[in-house]
């Protein structure tokens, strides 16, 4: 393996293939680790794309690399951003990191994306994201600009894509009510630009070697790991990981950021949850216990304790089964030219870890760079050639709003409808369950241009048939 990797090292000097390696799963599955491996192995530097890695502090809830991981290999995009900024956003990642990848090419380091965060990933390997405005080195623009998106967010959902829906029917027809954040985006893109989104994302599409999914790959063929484990496996060890932080000090950590950065917040009744380092999972379900009356019992205190170290528990899984669920429906189900190929890593089993996760992986990247066929083969799930549509569904039943055909065809299968529908016929057995709206109020003069009502099991009408899914992964753009 020495000889391979010392050949390997040689032509990535001269050809740099693959233009970049990018990491990807869950948490917990050893997404750094591997990083690092590959770094010292291979001549690389670690990007890391972290939406709440870039903050300084909160070093363990945030999982940050440790100093001595660090020095093995060196790595960027860590802890440079002060807690108190909520307006830093997917385009600074952007443009700071792609800096950072033209200058690693430059000094033949290979550049090792690990994430993390959806949206900076993709921004890196898609040219997806808007600049508007003439002024982003000026930080009264930026921060013009963030506190507009902030101003937006403040309304009901409700409200906000009735206002999306009259300026830009189309995107709004791809974009849930509750989805605040990207219909404010989508409206301060119109604000800023006088141009709808959707229009902007048809443009990137259409540039060539782009897409369904949006705008052309930023580098020529580049190696991505999906890192992936049983799902029970991964929860057993998530919630070690939870036990391990506490062990390390989590509590005080949480405990410390909280009366330097938030207490006074809280007390003003100001604390926002919903941007910046703030948001990072493990903040906020501590929240009771932070702001627990000074006279509560050790009792309490250790209730609302425990009671913020099982939320933590549940959100850590949420999170890791919603990471997975994007690199599925991201990668894997979508054919296309500017889709790269995926190879799976199992690391269900950490004691084989050499053998299952490094080895494979040293073995793929030796033969990428040789321009040889790896004997590990990528991964595709089956039936990925089915396009999903971005139809807008509602089910009258269950009071809910449903984006996409194939999200729409898993509701009328699940148990909850199901209990819906018979309850229905049970209370009122000579009528049918209700048909379901067809897509959000379209302003006069602005139809749809291809609506059409068909029959399905929910008895449902959808708009808007070839729109793809994939765009819903815009986040805060």
């Amino acid at each position: 393996m020495a000889a391979s990797i010392v050949g390997m090292q040689g032509v990535l000097r001269r050809a740099m293939v693959p233009s970049l390696v990018v990491i990807l799963g869950a948490t917990g599955t050893g997404k750094s680790k591997l990083a690092i491996e590959l770094g010292k192995r291979l001549q690389g530097e670690i990007i890391s794309a972290d939406s709440m890695q870039v903050y300084q502090g909160l070093d363990i809830i945030t999982n940050k690399v440790t100093a001595e991981e660090r020095a093995r290999c060196r790595h960027h995009m860590i802890g440079f951003v002060d807690p108190l900024v909520n307006s830093y956003t997917v385009v600074d990642f952007r443009n700071k990191a792609l800096a950072l990848i033209d200058d690693m090419h430059k000094r033949n380091k290979l550049p090792i994306i690990v994430g993390g965060t959806n949206y900076y990933i993709e921004s890196l390997l898609w040219r997806i994201l808007l600049d508007t405005g003439e002024n982003k080195d000026c930080k009264d623009a930026v921060d013009e600009a963030g506190n507009r998106k902030t101003e937006l967010e403040k309304l009901e959902g409700t409200e906000l894509h009735k206002r999306l829906a009259k300026v830009d029917p189309e995107m709004a027809s791809m974009l849930h009510p509750n989805n605040k954040r990207k219909i404010a985006r989508s409206l301060q893109i119109h604000e800023e630009t006088g141009i709808p989104h959707s229009r902007w994302l048809e443009e990137q599409r259409g540039h060539e070697g782009g897409g369904g999914l949006g705008g052309p790959l930023r580098y020529p063929d580049p190696c991505i790991f999906w890192l992936h484990a049983d799902i029970k496996a991964l929860d057993e060890r998530l919630d070690g990981r939870v036990d391990e932080m506490l062990s390390a000090g989590l509590i005080k950590e949480l405990r410390d950021f909280h009366i330097r950065y938030n207490q006074q917040k809280v007390q003003e009744d100001s604390q926002d949850y919903q941007h910046g380092i703030f948001q990072s999972i493990g903040f906020k379900e501590f929240h009771d216990y932070l702001t627990a009356p000074e006279d509560s019992s050790p009792q309490e205190k250790a209730e609302l304790r425990h009671k913020g170290v099982e939320a933590l528990k549940i959100a850590t899984r949420r999170y890791a089964r919603k990471q997975n669920k994007w690199v599925q429906h991201r990668f894997l189900r979508r054919p296309g030219d500017n889709v790269p190929a995926v190879y799976g890593l199992d690391v269900t089993d950490v004691s084989k870890w050499e053998e299952t996760v490094l080895n494979p992986a040293l073995q793929i990247l030796d033969s990428l760079s040789k321009g040889e066929e790896p004997a590990v083969a990528p991964i595709r799930v089956q039936g990925g050639e089915q396009r999903n549509t971005q139809s807008y569904h509602t089910c009258d039943l269950c009071d809910k709003v449903i984006i996409g055909d194939l999200e729409w065809t898993a509701h009328l299968k699940s148990k909850k409808h199901h209990y819906h529908t018979r309850k229905k016929r049970k209370l009122d057995p000579g009528c049918d369950p209700p048909q379901s709206a067809c897509a959000p109020p379209v302003p006069a003069g602005n139809p749809s241009e291809d609506e059409t009502c068909r029959d399905s099991p929910g008895d449902t009408r959808t708009v808007r048939a070839d729109v793809p899914v994939a765009l819903r992964n815009l986040r805060r753009l």
